[in-house]
């Protein structure tokens, strides 16, 4: 059936990211240890206490100035273009042919969109690069493929497809 999708695809679309976060470094978990103590006996302020929230009028300014950067038609297209090779990626590496059972939805285009602008304007830009694309890609679309059964079978990560999709896809 034609535009319609599975319900796993349907289930795993429902979030913008899926961010991979690994364990700090041997000496970025001995400073992590060392400040939490400093704070906790300094009595300055509770290190598992959230900071004050920020002003809901602020979140919502900080979401119109990523909305408005600039985003070039050709990087717009490049997005739909990598969506797009997630679903049928042997047409960007000849190697990926069978690895992939189901491809991102049109939710990922909008994803990846919304990611890299937020990216482009953490990073202080007003204008959205490949490298903000790059960035949030493997980010967006890792819980968005289902892997065939031979690819899981052999190993092989959504990541390492990802990646060699966005090598495939030309960047403008």
């Amino acid at each position: 059936q034609e535009g319609t999708y599975p319900l796993p695809e349907a289930q795993l679309d429902r979030f913008l990211l899926h961010v991979q976060v690994g364990y700090p470094s041997i000496d970025d978990e001995r400073r992590i240890l060392r400040l939490n103590r400093d704070e906790a006996k300094s009595g300055e302020r509770d290190a598992f206490k959230p900071p004050q929230p920020l002003p809901q009028s602020s979140v919502m300014a900080g979401r119109q100035e990523i909305l408005n950067l600039h985003l070039a038609e050709e990087l717009e297209q490049y997005i739909v273009n990598i969506v797009v090779s997630t679903r049928k990626p042997e047409q960007v590496d000849d190697s990926l042919a069978g690895q992939v059972l189901y491809g991102a939805s049109p939710r990922a285009c909008m994803g990846i969109d919304r990611a890299s602008r937020a990216h482009a304007w953490l990073s202080g830009r007003d204008y959205v690069g490949p490298e903000d694309i790059q960035a949030v890609a493997s980010d967006v679309l890792r819980h968005r493929l289902v892997l065939s059964f031979e690819a899981e079978a052999d190993g092989v990560s959504p990541d390492s497809i990802i990646e060699r999709i966005l090598d495939g896809v030309g960047v403008p």
